[in-house]
């Protein structure tokens, strides 16, 4: 019998079937259902639950969460195999237009080594708090729950981590108190190196979203992203084309300074969806730059964002 079964038949006559366990690393964390009881039959079953945990061998620390409702969180990993394509923020946009949609939404900024999140939503230099050695994300203006490590590290700090620690900074942030949230957002580094593996091995993302621009490297550098998604079974959603087509601010004339159309001529030829294109415009940096995502208002970005969001909550949906 496993360490992880004999929690579980621990816990079975004292649990009602109100528990759903993980052990790892001699920690049990625990999700206790609490929906309809009252609060002293809430801490009573918690004592019980606490103390049969506790005499499991090869539980070192139990911790418990109280929840009145069982939260089944599906992510959603934006990726890109390469930097400089737009990808936070694509994934920032995303999860404010999902938002707008009245999905439950948290966003979390896997790239480790490079995050810009916590500027992006408006909300650098605050810290998230902890409770029972579990991170709370930070509330931002959008109605996004947000953790990033750069709201860990000091401003302007170099991360100077092996893959290893990279992940389990990751799988902290994936195991923090999202309250109701059911859908998490995941700005993923770009490449397909640790901290890709260990999501996919730790926390499987429902599905993928790869964004690129236009132009053939680009697109090259996507296929890679996408063939590491097929090879661990986690379902592409689609692809998104940014930097495509700038409009000149002065006479309105569209240029492809990047190329047109190369995205979704290869989403057809691999067999994915097209999720559509974001323009290349200035308001998108500035608002950016801003910490006041473009998704957030109601001009014709926003609207972009509203179209993407729309196909991959209909895909979540169906």
């Amino acid at each position: 019998m496993t360490d992880q079964t004999a929690l579980d038949a621990a816990l079975a006559p004292v649990s009602a079937g109100r528990t759903t366990t993980r052990l790892r690393d001699g920690r049990a964390d625990i999700m206790l259902d609490v929906t309809g009881l009252a609060e002293s039959v809430r801490a009573a079953l918690e004592e019980d639950i606490r103390v049969a945990a506790t005499a499991v061998e090869g539980v070192d620390e139990v911790r418990i969460l109280q929840t009145s409702e069982r939260v089944q969180r599906r992510l959603i990993a934006v990726a890109s195999g390469k930097g400089g394509v737009g990808k936070s923020t694509v994934s920032a946009n995303l999860a404010i237009a999902l938002a707008r949609l009245n999905k439950k939404v948290g966003l979390v900024d896997a790239d480790i080594y490079g995050p810009s999140q916590p500027k992006l939503m408006g909300v650098e230099g605050t810290k998230p708090q902890a409770r029972d050695k579990t991170l709370l994300p930070v509330a931002t203006p959008y109605g996004v729950p947000l953790l990033s490590m750069g709201q860990l590290a000091a401003p302007d700090q170099a991360i100077a981590w092996r893959g290893p620690m990279a992940g389990n900074a990751l799988v902290q942030m994936l195991e923090a108190d999202w309250g109701s949230a059911d859908t998490l957002v995941l700005d993923m580094p770009p490449g397909t190196g640790d901290v890709q593996l260990t999501m996919v091995q730790k926390h499987k993302p429902a599905g993928a979203v790869i964004v690129c621009t236009p132009q053939d490297l680009a697109l090259i550098d996507a296929k890679r992203a996408l063939d590491f998604f097929v090879k661990t079974g986690v379902p592409v959603i689609g692809l998104v084309e940014n930097m495509a087509g700038y409009a000149c601010p002065e006479c309105g004339a569209v240029s492809d300074p990047f190329g047109s159309g190369g995205a979704e001529s290869a989403a057809a030829e691999l067999g994915i969806p097209f999720l559509g294109r974001i323009p290349l415009a200035i308001d998108i940096r500035v608002r950016s730059d801003a910490g006041e995502p473009p998704a957030a208002g109601n001009g014709p970005q926003a609207g972009a964002f509203d179209s993407i969001a729309q196909k991959v909550a209909d895909w979540l949906d169906g």
